[in-house]
């Protein structure tokens, strides 16, 4: 006998013969079964599918001469005339070639006489969206109510493309995509036949490239069994059709997680010298990425891997977590978009794996995100502080104080002293439990604290002491001394409020720096300042300002800000004020201007 290709080989020939198509086998047998057989039905799905397969088990299992039966006996003569294509009451149409109104008519024509054999008369039209809107129009009153003994059969892989008043007058059957597991067991079955030994991964490997479709894998097969000579293995399948497998992959993704870069373009350009598409190259290591992520995400089943589990490297696994590997995979996904407009391909796939030796630095901005909501409350605590204390520097032990209950007294003041070391740390004078101390002690009788602790007064002109001291007791450590500010020292004020505003305002710090010729007239602390541009800024932070002049000083502070006067009269003469501001904003000066 002639050679004949695996595929029309192993047609089935029956309803039981259907590889992942059982919905639809059990639907028409019972159907047949029952006696409620519709005039006209579509078939849909992927190519290779079983399809027209499935129209031709029908027309049999409805002209077989023990029928209509669900399980045709394929040796009477109508069962064998259908399987050799010969039937005159089977015909089957090829819808790609019979496009016209023409074709639609001689149907037309033909459906006015009964069967010449058969019990029923069968059209096959197969790739039905390929007629034209005038033969569908044509065709519809044939089929909505055709001669008892009449039977439509439409096969179509772009259901989209068939009109909706075609689709209302059929009985619609969806084809799936055959499962993996089920294409390698037919495979292998193919194999044993005829006598050819075959790897479980060899045929795992055909049954993924042929993405679901019988009739793709079943000339896959045949092609490999041309070059195998009686024994199919992946190693001669990756050799002879230029694939990379599973283990040189592991060799070159373990290069990229040691962010070996030299290593890993050298085992690139090996595998491209030995004859490697890139095109080829990029698909494996996609998929060779897309295994690693199911095995990440705790998928182990072989047949959506390709490969055993440990088939692949632990050290790739380990090194990279899922968001890295994700993000290898879209490298690879875009590369095989880039490619098609690249100067060089190879140049984009040495790229690639260059960026792939520094993943595991890849930060998401989902893990950013999560870093900065970790740290957030130490940032808020630190920001929020009002005042830092540092460790105390040798230093004679303070004298004890009388009574700590009246030490904070407005109208306290220290006696003579060395001046205590100046910190660029800002301490507000009056902390919330130094005024509660003091509205509690309004409230007590109009005592003289001189007098009951029989120290002599001091002059109202000596510095106000802001740190809050006591002696340490022998068992505990020494206290942490804090800053003081002078606030009859304008420079100390000015360094204090510029260092306490760089923490949290960085930009009206520097404003200050920029002031000069300070001055507290009673309740008013004036500035000057040379630039319009950073006065107004200054004036739009006055509250602010104001607040912490209020706290530091115990009363309500005002402040204000004057422009430098020389210069802001030439400029008054020269420009605009909003000219003069858009010169100091962006540093620049009028070069002319119209009159």
């Amino acid at each position: 006998m002639a050679y004949e290709v695996t595929a029309t080989r192993r047609r089935p020939q029956s309803f039981e013969n259907l590889v992942g198509q059982e919905f639809v086998a059990s639907t028409l047998k019972n159907a047949i079964q029952s006696d409620k057989i519709a005039h006209a039905y579509l078939f849909s799905g992927p190519r290779g599918c079983g399809k027209t397969s499935t129209a031709r088990i029908l027309a049999k299992a409805l002209n077989c001469e023990k029928g209509p039966t669900a399980t045709p006996c394929g040796q009477c003569s109508s069962c064998k005339e259908i399987t050799a294509g010969s039937s005159l009451d089977v015909i089957e149409i090829d819808g790609a070639s019979n496009t016209s109104v023409n074709d639609i008519r001689q149907i037309k024509d033909e459906v006015l006489f009964p069967p010449s054999r058969c019990r029923y008369k069968i059209y096959i039209i197969d790739e039905v969206h390929m007629l034209s809107t005038s033969a569908f129009n044509a065709l519809l009153k044939t089929i909505e109510e055709p001669p008892p003994y009449v039977i439509f059969i439409f096969a179509t892989t772009e259901l989209q493309k068939v009109p909706a008043t075609i689709k209302s007058r059929c009985q619609q059957f969806n084809f799936r995509l055959v499962p993996i597991e089920k294409v390698k067991e037919q495979l292998a079955q193919a194999a044993k036949e005829i006598g050819i030994k075959a790897e479980d991964e060899a045929l795992y490997w055909i049954a993924r490239e042929s993405t679901g479709s019988m009739r793709d894998s079943y000339t896959l097969f045949d092609q490999v069994a041309a070059f195998s000579e009686g024994e199919i293995t992946y190693d001669k399948i990756r050799d002879k059709l230029g694939l990379v497998g599973v283990d040189r992959l592991n060799e070159l993704f373990e290069q990229c997680v040691k962010s070996d870069v030299a290593t890993a373009l050298v085992k690139l350009d090996e595998y491209l010298q030995n004859g490697v598409s890139i095109e080829q190259l990029i698909i494996n290591c996609t998929d060779y990425l897309r295994s690693l992520l199911l095995i990440k995400s705790g998928i182990t089943k072989e047949s959506l891997l390709g490969q055993a589990v440990d088939r692949y490297s632990a050290s790739v696994l380990s090194a990279w977590n899922n968001i890295q590997i994700e993000r290898a995979l879209d490298i690879f996904m875009q590369l095989y978009r880039d490619i098609r407009y690249s100067l060089s391909p190879r140049y984009e796939f040495e790229l690639a794996v260059s960026r792939l030796c520094w993943l595991k630095d890849y930060v998401s901005p989902s893990e950013v995100k999560k870093a900065i909501e970790g740290v957030r409350p130490l940032l808020e605590g630190a920001s929020g502080a009002r005042s830092i204390v540092m460790d105390a520097p040798a230093q004679p032990a303070a004298q004890p104080v009388q009574d700590k209950d009246k030490a904070l007294k407005k109208e306290q003041v220290s006696s003579p002293q060395k001046e205590a070391p100046q910190h660029n740390t800002y301490v507000p004078m009056f902390s919330a439990l130094a005024e509660a101390q003091m509205q509690e002690e309004t409230e007590e009788t109009e005592t003289n604290p001189f007098e009951e602790s029989g120290a002599e007064p001091h002059t109202e002109n000596s510095a106000i002491n802001t740190s809050i001291s006591e002696e340490p007791s022998p068992a505990e450590p020494t206290p942490p001394v804090v800053t003081q500010v002078d606030i009859n020292s304008v420079e100390s004020i000015k360094n204090a409020m510029i260092q306490e505003f760089n923490a949290e305002d960085a930009m009206l710090a520097g404003l200050l720096s920029s002031t000069y010729n300070w001055q507290i007239n009673g309740n008013e602390l004036s500035v000057v300042i040379p630039n319009m541009f950073e006065k107004m800024r200054l004036e739009q932070n006055a509250q602010k300002i104001e607040n912490y002049l209020s706290a530091t000083f115990a009363k309500k502070m005002s402040f204000s800000v004057k422009l430098e006067e020389e210069k802001a009269d030439i400029q008054a003469e020269e420009l605009p004020t909003a000219v003069q501001i858009l010169c100091d904003m962006f540093k620049g000066s009028v070069l002319g201007a119209e009159k």
